[in-house]
This record gives C-alpha cells, structure tokens and sequence, in this order.
C-alpha cells in the first residue's frame, strides 16, 4: 500500500506541472474485477467490484507529434480485498459522433496482488492460494484500455471502459496471468 501512496504522489508532483490547466477531467465508477473476455482459465480467481478514480490532465504541447495525448493518473480499489492499483498514462479521444467518442490507453501501474505463491511448491496451501489469486509475476505492469465515451450534457457523460493489466513479459518474466476488468464510470469535464 505504501508503494501505491508512493506512486500516486509521485504521478501528481509529474502531470501537474506537465498541463498547465491542471485538471481537465475527473472520472469515477465501478469496474467488475477479473472478467472473462478471451483467456478465461483465471477469471473464477479473485472477486468483487473495484471503485476506480482517474484525473485527467491537459496535454502539453510537445504531444501533438504523437497525436495529442492526455496524461491520466489512476487508483482503483478492490471492495473485496484482492487486487488494488494505482498509476499514470498517456489516452488519447477521438471523436466518432456528435457525442460519442472512443478513447483508447497505455499506462503503467503497481498493484499489491500476488506476483507467486507464498508457500513451496508441493504445499498444499500453495494449491489453495493458486485458486483464489491472480499471479502477477510483477510489481510493474502495463495498463492498456479502451472505453466508449457517451456525452450527457455539456460537462458530463457516461463512459463504458476495458482495462487489461499484465507484465506482458516486458517488465517481468514467468508468470504473467494479468486481469481484465469492464465497467461504467461517469466523468465530469472542468472548465467547459
């Protein structure tokens, strides 16, 4: 937990000074942990909803070189004791639709998860912790994401999001079992 206080602090002394507007967005809802999308042999692992909280800042300038991104910085927390994270990340919006918008991400985190097993192979609490945790296999993870971003009125919508985090065998190696997660959040749009 300490790491995750860590980081958030760390991402906030960073995009602040990044945007000079601050804040442009802050975003609040609840993700379903640890669905079933393509790879489902993990997903009866680990339970309950997360409330996940995001702020997003202006871009600065140097950013239209790779299509206008967007600093975010992340907390999502696990109401049935699994798997919390937080961190920071570049999305980028695009306009579909008079009010419609996709917004897909990359970011990075660190979560208080399980990365293996305590116990050594061959206990059989190691068996019984293998069936209700994600192993990680890192401290470090990528955060990519896809959300469908709906206006409501002028400063607030609704937006339908997909996280996925793994390692992806970058910033670890062996295990890298990673976690989807889908949800609603609603965000409201400051200074509009």
């Amino acid at each position: 937990m300490k790491r995750l206080i860590a980081l958030a602090l760390g991402t906030t002394a960073l995009a602040a000074p990044a945007s000079a507007q601050f804040i442009e967005e802050a975003r609040i809802g609840v993700m379903q942990h640890n669905v079933c999308i393509s790879d489902c042999k993990n997903a009866d692992k680990e339970d309950g909803p997360n409330i996940e909280g995001e702020l997003v800042f202006a871009g600065p300038d140097i950013f239209r070189y790779i299509a206008s991104p967007r600093p975010y910085i992340v907390a999502s927390y696990n109401t049935a004791g699994n798997t919390n994270f937080g961190g920071f990340g570049l999305l980028w919006n695009w306009d579909f639709a008079t009010g419609w918008s996709l917004e897909p991400s990359l970011g990075y985190v660190i979560h208080d998860g399980a990365n293996e097993s305590p116990f050594p192979q061959g206990d059989p609490r190691s068996d019984a912790f293998a069936q209700n945790n994600i192993y990680f296999g890192s401290d470090d993870l990528f955060r990519t994401g896809l959300a469908l971003n709906r206006d409501i009125g002028e400063n607030w919508g609704v937006q339908f999001q997909y996280e996925h985090l793994s390692h992806g065998q970058i910033l670890g190696d062996g295990r890298n079992q990673g976690v989807d997660n889908i949800g609603v959040r609603g965000y409201w749009r400051f200074g509009q």
